[in-house]
């Protein structure tokens, strides 16, 4: 008997493989009794496991004279059997139950449909299963090549007649191929006795049909992202509360458009809150993964969008007049390749031993004059073969800016994705080379003492990221008003605080980093609605997490997206450390002649106006120049209106010139920069470039930033200003008791001396001098070697006029060393050892625009052949 066309409303979204196109329904005639066979081509599949979790979604059922129940739990549960055979319990809209067994054996996939005891007035024998295949969409049936044909030659959907065996059990049989696999079947049941055909059909209590997966499993919701599975499966998780459906897609072929096989996830077997989640073979040959989501507000469904929690991605080339919806990225179906990390013990440096030097990976070592193989430059391994560039300057912590994939239009302050690193920092642009190379960068740097650290933002993202259509509601602020943008990341929203939680996470465990510095870190700060938040539970939550807690967070207000900073009082429950903006400012005001000793003190005392309260001044991260802005040699090169806000001074000519005077000036300048850096408390940070003169033209902007040019580094400039970092990096270790103090200055340990030893004007704008000398802790000095036990007498000279310096006496026994005088000309601006100072109490003239630094010394340790070299003075007595 023929039966009528049906169009199947199911409530899942389903299946598509390879390039099928939908076909139409078309009426199936009346099957054999029993047993049916399907055989199409081989694909090979093992065995999976199923669950059956579903969300509660109760719709209520029509109204039908005969149907009296209506149950309202929603689940589909789990049956477990002895042999682990995935079993799903629906529950009928007239109050029966319908139990489906999925068991692989011997190269087919057999499905028993049981229908349990039923309130029905009518006998088993009329029951019918009307039942479909999907590849494609939930109204579009696969066709079968079966006996039975359509008036297309095949059939669409098929009805099977349940049968009695001999146990009372009322079943249909179905056996597949394991080569049809993974796929959805599709049913309802009907009566034949029942000649009004809306009432005769039997469906789910939601009012759908029952759908159950076969060939692939439910898998779980945790871990998000990928995960392989001891029975041999690959688990998919896909955090999207906002998407009404999800489709897995999955590539054997990078190079093709249009993905091999499309899982479209059905939402109450693969769904668990606003968790998705699929689990398939591992032995399919898929290479890379992404997904589609379907938001019922968005209009981007069909872009496959790279998994957020992807460890190994690949980029797609784009092909030329390809389509406009081909993803940038897809997740790579592989585990994170294993590494041998033994023998890496990370130096974990008290915070007040730092001496950071921050690089951009590609522009380090890009330059020919790197001399690195082009399959080298440019990326981590390039840094790991100039890791002696670091040991000369004296630094024992690299600061790397964002590794992230990132907007090529924007620049790496942009992220396109959080948990890899981008492929083109490897040395074949591959991403399994890109992750081996940098753990091998870090395990070479921590076998010679230096740390490494990464700038992160997590305040936004690239505009096409895939954020933004996973979930543009959790994720992102939508027209985030505070941050004038679209793509602001809800830092605070508790999915997004647990990526950003996890994805710290990885890279401490998987990549061994020993700190992060988060850009634009005020915006860390913000809830849900833009509002600034007292205790941001971001924040809270990195200070007291178990692993995060144990390495290095640095907080850094600089917005990339204005190109500015902004001071905020950061919650730092003693365990944040902040790059110091104020000591920026106060440094460059000061040497341009224009700022107040006041705020000088405070910054060489370790800006305990920001970081007293529980920490001190190991958590100030000091810098005079960074990434953005005017590099170092700018800043003495360049101060027009147009670079204004960089609080720069020319010296007296804008822009290059060939003006001895204004030359020594700015040489002087330089020199005083990274002086007051390093005697500072605090942490200084020196920015790549700073070492050789490195130069943008006058420009503030990001991508006006050259590549480091090694050649530089021969050069006068370059050479001397090389050895001075080293000279100051090593003071700095040789005078810890004084220079790396994780706590203030005592009172007593340091004393102030203004022009003509009066007391120092610290209000006065017209003051630019001030000296001070600090007091060796005796109690300290008894711990250290002979050599470090003085005191130091530092003065600076912001004036345009020379000034006078009277020394103060030095402690008994010794006799003051003149270690730095910025004025004399190289190599006698600095001295290692010092050269002796001849009189108790001399008058010493300071040069302007200068510093000067002297370090009392024992007599005992005075060379013979030194005191031939000891300063003639001006002889002039206080």
């Amino acid at each position: 008997m023929a039966t009528s066309p049906i169009q199947l409303a199911v409530h899942s979204r389903l299946l598509s493989y390879g390039s099928t196109e939908s076909t139409k329904l078309v009426p199936s005639s009346s099957g054999n009794r029993g047993k049916i066979v399907c055989s199409l081509r081989k694909l090979e599949l093992e065995d999976m496991n199923f669950s059956g979790i579903g969300r509660n979604n109760d719709q209520e059922a029509p109204r039908r004279a005969h149907r009296r129940k209506a149950l309202s739990a929603s689940r589909i549960s789990l049956v477990p059997s002895a042999k682990r055979v995935p079993t799903y319990l629906f529950r009928t809209d007239i109050g029966g139950q319908v139990k489906v067994l999925v068991e692989r054996t011997n190269g087919k996939y057999k499905v028993l449909v049981e229908v349990l005891p039923l309130e029905l007035s009518y006998a088993h024998s009329e029951l019918v299963m009307v039942w479909g295949l999907f590849r494609s969409d939930a109204s579009c049936f696969m066709p079968l090549d079966l006996n039975r044909r359509g008036a297309d030659g095949k059939s669409s959907t098929v009805e099977t007649p349940f049968v009695q065996g001999p146990s009372g059990k009322v079943t249909v049989e179905l056996d597949f191929e394991a080569s049809l696999a993974p796929f959805y079947i599709s049913f309802y049941m009907k009566s034949q006795l029942v000649s009004d055909m809306e009432n005769s059909e039997i469906r789910s209590h939601r009012n759908t049909n029952f759908v159950v997966p076969v060939g692939l499993s439910s898998g779980h919701p945790a871990p998000l992202g990928i995960s392989f599975q001891p029975d041999g499966s690959v688990n998919f998780a896909l955090f999207s509360r906002s998407a009404r459906s999800v489709v897995l897609c999955l590539y054997d072929d990078i190079s093709v458009e249009k993905p091999s096989l499309e899982i479209d996830l059905d939402p109450y077997i693969n769904r668990s809150g606003d968790i998705w989640h699929a689990a398939l073979d591992c032995s399919l040959p898929f290479k890379t993964y992404g997904y589609r989501c379907k938001a019922t507000t968005s209009g981007k469904g069909e872009l496959v969008l790279l998994d957020p929690y992807a460890k190994v991605i690949r980029r797609v080339i784009p092909r030329q007049g390809g389509s406009e919806i081909r993803p940038k990225y897809l997740g790579e179906l592989c585990l994170e390749p294993g590494y041998d990390w033994s023998g890496d013990v990370p130096p974990s440096l008290p915070m007040e031993k730092l001496i950071i030097y921050r690089l951009n990976v590609t522009q380090f070592t890009k330059d020919k004059s790197s001399k690195l193989p082009d399959d080298l430059a440019g990326t981590f391994s390039g840094i790991s073969e100039k890791w002696h560039h670091f040991k000369d300057l004296g630094v024992n912590a690299m600061l790397l800016e964002p590794i992230f994939p990132f907007d090529e239009q924007k620049g790496p302050y942009f992220p396109w994705h959080f948990f890899s690193p981008g492929n083109m920092y490897g040395p074949s642009g591959d991403p399994l080379s890109a992750i081996k190379s940098m753990k091998d960068m870090v395990k070479k740097l921590h076998a010679n003492g230096i740390e490494v650290f990464l700038e992160v933002v997590f305040t936004h993202t690239a505009e096409d990221a895939p954020l933004m259509n996973v979930d543009n509601f959790s994720y992102c602020i939508k027209g985030g008003q505070y941050l004038n943008i679209q793509n602001a990341l809800n830092c605070n929203y508790p999915i997004v605080q647990q990526m950003i939680l996890d994805c710290l996470r990885h890279w401490v465990i998987e990549f061994h980093i020993d700190g992060f510095v988060f850009v634009n870190a005020s915006s860390l700060l913000r809830g849900f609605n833009g509002e600034i938040l007292s205790r941001p539970p971001l924040v809270e939550a990195i200070a007291f997490d178990p692993i995060l807690s144990k390495v290095k967070m640095i907080a850094d207000n600089w917005n990339p997206l204005t190109n500015d900073s902004k001071e905020n009082l950061f919650p730092h429950w003693r365990r944040w450390a902040e790059i110091n903006m104020r000591f920026c400012d106060d440094i460059r005001d000061f040497l341009r002649g224009e700022g107040l000793l006041s705020n000088l003190a405070t910054r060489l005392c370790g800006s305990g106006d920001i970081f007293a309260g529980g920490r001190g001044p190991a958590f100030s991260f000091n810098y005079i120049a960074r990434n953005s802005g005017l590099t170092l040699v700018d800043l003495v090169s360049f101060s027009s209106n147009e670079v204004a806000s960089e609080l720069s001074w020319n010296c007296g000519q804008e822009g290059a010139t060939t003006n001895n005077i204004v030359l020594e000036r700015r040489l002087k300048q330089v020199r005083n920069f990274l002086f007051i850096l390093f005697i500072s408390l605090g942490v200084p940070v020196l920015n790549m470039g700073d070492e050789c003169g490195q130069s943008s033209g006058g420009s503030p902007a990001y991508d006006a930033r050259k590549s480091l040019g090694w050649n530089t580094l021969k050069t006068g400039f370059g050479t001397q200003i090389a050895q001075f970092i080293s000279f100051l990096s090593n003071l700095r270790m040789r005078r810890s008791d004084l220079l790396q103090k994780r706590t203030f200055l005592k009172e007593e340990n340091i004393q102030w001396h203004g022009s003509d030893q009066s007391p120092p004007k610290w209000d006065g704008p017209s003051s630019k001098f001030l000296a001070m000398t600090l007091k060796a802790d005796a109690e300290v000095s008894q711990t250290l070697v002979s050599d470090i036990v003085g005191d130091l007498f530092v003065a600076f000279n912001g004036a345009g006029d020379s000034e006078i310096v009277i020394l103060p006496p030095p402690p008994t026994d010794m006799v003051w060393h003149r270690l730095v005088d910025t004025a004399l000309p190289f190599p006698g601006f600095f001295d290692e050892k010092g050269t002796p100072v001849e009189d108790e109490l001399v008058a010493y003239e300071m040069k302007s625009h200068s510093c000067l630094l002297f370090e009392a010394q024992r007599l005992a340790e005075i060379d013979s052949s030194k005191r031939k070299k000891q300063i003639r003075l001006s002889s002039k007595r206080q």
